[in-house]
């Protein structure tokens, strides 16, 4: 490292050592300081990386997003105006994280409407991160998917700008959309993107939804396979087997209303709003 006229640090005047943190900018659009150190193995080691990144950072070529998270600045683009992806700076944050709720319906292509929150699943959760108008969320993974067999039932990776990233598949997300609704934006957001998942795997539901062992879960996607019967391929045997784990009792699909129609095949009091949703498909 040296200083120029101006005192700024700057890296060695190596031609190869400045090509390489430009070629690593053009493919990390948001990074952590683990992948720059690894990547970049300037001389310095990891000091030499974090006084390269700062260089960068006081000439505007970069934003610090999180601790020891950069993201890249357009040119021409002011540092204090420009908002990273939150996606990507989720998974540089933390890049064991799965994402979950309407940020993998977002991820599988499904979502209905655009969402300000995000939320992952990781090992230990972490405090809220907020970007500007956006909130990224790090949640404990459901108690019932930490066992052994279920904890890696219905995960994918997905590319995404260029980055592969994990998420819930559309098995998961659907449970788990109808376990806890406020995270997907209401049940309405969940049908309606849901219904245009292009696949369903059926055993893969009935596999998740035993490790949950929760029977208004069985209901409730019982009730929405019957509405999307033939989108899914749903046989009356594969209803027939959803019917038998259902409540005994009708129960409430959410727990905090008090209002709902009754549907009889799943025991189940759904809001008025998503019982008018359309008709069951017709085999």
């Amino acid at each position: 490292m040296f200083r120029n006229n101006k005192g700024e640090i700057l890296p060695h005047n190596n031609t190869d050592c400045t090509l390489r943190t430009i070629d690593f900018f053009n493919t990390h659009s948001v990074f952590s300081l683990n992948e720059a150190a690894r990547d970049l193995a300037p001389a310095g080691g990891r000091p030499g990386t974090v006084e390269r990144l700062k260089y960068h950072l006081k000439a505007g070529r970069l934003k610090l997003v999180a601790r020891g998270v950069y993201a890249v600045v357009p040119p021409g683009v002011p540092v204090k105006s420009f908002q990273p992806d939150p996606f990507l700076v989720a998974a540089a944050v933390r890049p064991d994280g799965v994402f979950s709720y309407h940020s993998a319906l977002e991820l599988l292509g499904a979502a209905h409407s655009v969402w300000t929150q995000y939320t992952l699943y990781v090992e230990q959760r972490r405090r809220p991160l907020r970007l500007d108008s956006t909130n990224i969320r790090f949640l404990e993974h459901p108690g019932p998917m930490r066992t052994a067999p279920c904890r890696k039932l219905g995960l994918r990776r997905v590319e995404y700008r260029r980055k592969l990233v994990q998420t819930t598949g559309p098995e998961r997300t659907l449970i788990e959309g109808f376990r806890r609704p406020a995270e997907v934006g209401g049940l309405q957001e969940l049908v309606n993107s849901a219904g245009g998942f292009a696949v369903l795997e059926l055993d893969l539901l009935q596999e998740i939804l035993h490790c949950y062992d929760i029977a208004n879960l069985w209901a409730a996607v019982g009730w929405f396979l019957e509405r999307f019967r033939q989108s899914f391929h749903v046989t009356e045997g594969v209803l027939n087997q959803m019917a038998h784990h259902c409540p005994r009792a009708p129960q409430y699909l959410e727990r905090n209303r008090r209002d709902g129609v009754l549907a009889s095949r799943w025991n189940l009091l759904l809001p008025k709003e998503l019982v008018s949703f359309g008709e069951p498909d017709e085999r």
